[in-house]
């Protein structure tokens, strides 16, 4: 889906990770990095701190050199 760093499928991936940590990156094709994500930040926002790794999940996908 994506051709690299800026690509239109990475600013699409970047989007999805932005409403659900991970999307992007399953998006992307890369299921375990998804999953690592989506579970980080599920678990890290019961403690109000997920969105640490919701914006990983996002800068991840965007910079994505596939």
């Amino acid at each position: 889906m994506s051709a690299g760093r800026g690509s239109t499928g990475n600013v699409l991936a970047a989007l999805a990770s932005f409403f659900i940590p991970g999307l992007g990156q399953l998006l992307q094709g890369r299921l375990i990095r998804a999953a690592i994500q989506f579970v980080l930040a599920s678990v890290l926002w019961i403690v109000l701190m997920g969105w640490i790794v919701h914006l990983w999940s996002v800068y991840d996908a965007a910079t994505f050199k596939g």
